[in-house]
């Protein structure tokens, strides 16, 4: 993947994983991190970025948190998607996160299932109520997925539930 094309999907929030030849990379990484943080719970450590130059730059601790968090989660082959808390998305960006398309999402928010506001033609919304929106759809399902599955193991379909 092109530098540039990773810089655009970033900025687009688009959600970004490691490709496979990059995969071994970042589980060092995310090992790595995780082995500098957790010895010392009380204080992040004292960690800096090196330069293509060589110029050296602390790391604060909220951005190597931050770090340890995105290496972890592309080790484990999620993607990650960086967004600024308290911005207004686009129809586009809200589908994007949620994983669904735009009219779909356009539909949920016609039937009042999302808040949104209007810039002339355009809804907008807020970063907050996608998240909430999202948590809030992906516990509903992982329940009615445990009903269906106790509903299949009542008729004999599985020995145990799954969880």
């Amino acid at each position: 993947m092109a530098v540039r094309h990773l810089e655009d999907q970033i900025r687009r929030m688009t959600p970004v994983s490691a490709p496979p030849d990059q995969q071994a990379a970042v589980a060092r990484l995310s090992e790595l991190l995780d082995g500098l943080a957790h010895p010392r719970k009380r204080r992040a450590p004292a960690c800096q970025l090196v330069g293509p130059k060589g110029e050296t730059i602390a790391v604060p601790a909220s951005v190597f948190y931050v770090l340890e968090r995105v290496a972890e989660l592309m080790a484990r082959g999620d993607a990650v998607t960086v967004v600024p808390v308290g911005r207004e998305l686009t129809t586009q960006q809200g589908a994007g996160l949620l994983n669904v398309s735009r009219q779909y999402l356009v539909r949920l928010l016609d039937a009042g299932h999302l808040p949104f506001t209007k810039t002339g033609k355009h809804r907008r919304l807020r970063i907050e109520d996608v998240l909430a929106f999202k948590e809030k759809r992906d516990t509903e399902r992982k329940a009615a997925l445990r009903d269906l599955s106790h509903l299949t193991e009542e008729a004999g379909g599985y020995d145990r539930e799954f969880k």
